[in-house]
């Protein structure tokens, strides 16, 4: 009998040993050793189930103090697996953030196990710069993104960085990135 994964734990593993290890968000590290990354768990089955999830998350981090929580991941393993149906989804999730007023405060980045840049093949290493073990939304405060963009030296460098870095690496390498964590 296979044990059950954790989501949130192989999250957290994904964020500290891709993210953070191979350094592709520069930004990441000081929230993480701050203790300000909010891992949340959505048991979603459905797009509406989630939608009102993403909702709840909005709110948490808009009214939560950003020395406690920064930034939050929604991680929903349950719902959105297809890559295409997430993508659609993501106008959905950016409606939300404008129903509630969060435009500007808040912005939305996408993760998937399947991503796939619109210019880029599904096997384009480049893919794994958003690639993660669960279909997952970052929730992100507006003025710590500008924060982070203004203290850092040529981010739009960190994209081409990102990509030549992935390139280089084996197709074993590639695939161990998330293999590795969802153990």
């Amino acid at each position: 009998m296979v044990p059950e994964l954790d989501p949130l734990a192989l999250s957290q593993r994904w964020v500290e040993r891709v993210v953070i290890g191979l350094n592709l968000c520069p930004f990441a590290r000081a929230v993480q050793l701050r203790g300000q990354i909010r891992f949340c768990l959505s048991a979603a089955k459905t797009e509406a189930e989630l939608r009102h999830d993403l909702r709840s998350e909005l709110t948490a981090l808009a009214k939560a103090d950003p020395q406690i929580v920064d930034t939050t991941l929604l991680v929903h393993p349950d719902v959105l697996q297809d890559f295409q149906d997430y993508n659609d989804f993501l106008a959905d999730a950016d409606a939300e953030l404008v129903e509630l007023g969060l435009e500007g405060e808040l912005q939305i980045a996408s993760f998937h196990p399947d991503y796939c840049f619109g210019d880029s093949e599904p096997n384009d290493p480049a893919n794994y710069t958003n690639r993660s073990p669960f279909p997952t939304l970052h929730l992100l405060r507006e003025a710590s993104v500008s924060r982070a963009v203004d203290s850092f030296p040529e981010t739009s460098r960190i994209y081409e960085r990102n990509v030549a870095m992935l390139r280089a690496l084996t197709p074993e390498e590639l695939s161990r990135l998330l293999r590795d964590t969802k153990q």
